[in-house]
């Protein structure tokens, strides 16, 4: 090979021009955004699946206490409202959970009892809603 045709070959080979390499920049932005976004979303959906999770627990624990309460005891009306209220995932109070329930009457042995856990984080309002018959004494 002559000295000229190398040169000549080494003069064509430019690399990337200044528009190419913002086009990939911008495509690359874009990527990292949408990634960015969705991780955003995932930490999102975690943080209220953790707090349905907490606020089904305290529903639990409330008609658990009132199955096991002697069923003369078990007044029919509502809504009654926790004391601690607001409360926390432990139940005591100064957490951001509101807890709340209901009994009827459903026949002289028996009550429905409907527990509700509401909570607002974010501007959202949310509550999870419990509902069983019992005949009281822990059935």
């Amino acid at each position: 090979m002559s000295m000229r045709r190398c040169e000549r070959q080494l003069l064509d080979k430019r690399g990337f021009t200044l528009l190419e390499v913002l086009i990939a920049i911008t495509i690359f932005s874009i990527g990292l955004l949408a990634v960015a976004i969705m991780q955003i979303s995932a930490v999102s959906g975690n943080r209220l699946g953790y707090e349905v999770t907490q606020a089904t627990y305290l529903a639990q624990m409330q008609i658990d206490a009132l199955r096991s309460s002697d069923i003369a005891t078990l007044i029919a009306g509502g809504p009654y409202n926790d004391p601690n209220n607001p409360i926390d995932e432990t139940e005591a109070n100064g957490g951001i959970f509101n807890r709340s329930w209901v009994i009827t009457n459903r026949t002289a042995n028996s009550r429905l009892v409907t527990v509700t856990v509401a909570w607002t984080i974010g501007g959202a309002s949310h509550n999870v809603v419990l509902s069983t018959i019992t005949r009281g004494g822990g059935n």
